[in-house]
């Protein structure tokens, strides 16, 4: 059976008391404080009731350590406490799906600065201030996923991926922020909202570790509850070896009709040498696959083309992906697919930002400035989070001009975009993951 998860995390500055304050709908939401002016009824007000599966009442204290056992609990990082100047992470095991999660953020007794990311450092709330004794609720979608196809199949992940939240049996949920203030998680199934999967490289793939990052972990702050990403890409891949890794596989397994999949690649496919390689032959034919078999489970593809490198001569970015840009185009043409010219809008961004303010888009760091770093880090090809930022607001744009009718669940307060006029990397906050990784993606 379906369960849906309420969790109610502890406010340890007012109290260790343990109430059962609902238990309707045949489930529990539990309170791990004795403040019983914590107002947690909003969650059954403003959460959605989107399954008649009973939710599975927990009681979690700091002792709550996640277990695969146990099936939820704290995780990754020592549980909260009274500090409330760390990060800290919840996990809870559920099966593959998208799951609506609503969080109440704020503190009686403090004011708080939360940013809410799941699973592998997806972006869904950033720095939301709450007042001393101020609660605010947000909903949003995330997508979970196993490696598993059915009994006898499961995606070929690599070795690097083993430890990637994206693949793991739990759902997790990252508490960031200046001053972190959850008082409350709700966990439900959600099967109405359509999907967007995403599938494609280093550039696209959710980065676990500081300080890469890639537009589609960043796209899903911009969109409401009522669409869910779904990011399938994953680091050094090209179109074909997508394929024969069974990553598509998987997402159709997970695909219904509606959903739409977009498709980056280019960085790696450009590398392969031999017999019936290259852009118009084999690159282009694994895109007509992508085509075709979204087509047929009902879907909607969407191709992107890559993101230029970092390759500056007199000022002007230089193209460096050969044919694979255009045959992109030319596939989009003849099979009649939206297209998003993403090599064009960050041609023009990286130029606005100029030669040497560019770098501060991509992962160009002097040594020293993360923790284990002893040599500087100087990559044109992968992103910093400012930078992912900055492409997911092309990526939106162009599914504006592209017409894609789920632009209408953008959240309110996003603006227009113009590449020409990126945001300031010095008006850009992110607040760090406790994780760092130096080794880089796999792909360039």
């Amino acid at each position: 059976m379906m369960r849906r998860h309420l969790i109610i995390l502890g406010l340890w500055a007012c109290g260790t008391g343990f109430s059962v304050l609902h238990a309707s709908d045949g489930g529990y939401l539990l309170q791990l404080t004795s403040d019983k002016r914590v107002p947690v009824q909003r969650l059954l007000e403003e959460g959605d009731t989107l399954s008649a599966a009973p939710l599975a009442g927990h009681r979690l204290s700091p002792e709550d350590r996640y277990t695969p056992e146990k099936g939820y609990g704290y995780d990754l990082l020592a549980s909260p406490d009274e500090s409330g100047d760390r990060p800290y992470y919840v996990s809870v095991q559920v099966p593959d799906g998208n799951y609506r999660v609503t969080v109440l953020l704020g503190n009686r007794k403090e004011a708080g600065v939360t940013t809410v990311r799941a699973e592998s450092r997806r972006l869904f709330l950033e720095s939301v201030p709450t007042k001393k004794g101020e609660f605010r609720t947000f909903t949003f979608t995330v997508n979970k996923r196993t490696p598993k196809i059915s009994d006898t199949e499961a995606v070929r992940i690599k070795p690097r991926e083993r430890s990637k939240l994206n693949w793991d049996d739990k759902l997790t949920i990252e508490i960031n922020g200046d001053r972190p203030q959850c008082a409350a998680i709700r966990i439900e199934p959600d099967r109405r909202v359509p999907t967007l999967f995403l599938a494609g490289n280093s550039t696209v793939v959710d980065q676990d570790e500081e300080p890469w990052a890639s537009w589609g972990q960043m796209i899903s702050r911009f969109f409401d509850a009522e669409v869910c990403f779904a990011n399938y890409a994953e680091s050094g891949e090209c179109a074909d070896t997508f394929i024969r890794a069974g990553r598509l596989k998987k997402a159709l397994s997970q695909m219904k009709p509606g959903d739409y999949m977009f498709m980056e690649f280019g960085h790696n496919d450009q590398k392969q040498k031999g017999p019936g390689r290259g852009a118009y032959y084999s690159f282009a034919t694994s895109l007509k696959t992508f085509i075709d078999e979204v087509r047929q489970h009902g879907g909607h593809p969407v191709l992107v083309t890559p993101t230029c490198r970092r390759a500056f001569k007199d000022g002007k970015i230089q193209p460096t992906h050969a044919d694979y840009p255009g045959a992109v185009h030319w596939v989009a043409e003849r099979e009649q697919v939206p297209l998003i010219d993403l090599q064009e809008m960050t041609r023009v961004l990286f130029e606005a930002l100029g030669e040497e303010g560019s770098k501060r888009a991509f992962v160009h760091y002097p040594a020293g400035t993360y923790p284990g770093q002893d040599k500087a880090l100087a990559d044109n090809t992968h992103f910093n989070p400012y930078g992912a930022y900055q492409i997911a607001r092309c990526v939106i744009e162009g599914m504006k001009q592209a017409r894609l009718p789920f632009v209408d669940h953008l959240r309110e307060d996003v603006q227009p975009f113009r590449p020409s006029v990126p945001d300031s990397p010095d008006a850009f906050h992110w607040d760090e993951s406790p994780f760092v990784e130096m080794q880089k993606p796999d792909g360039n």
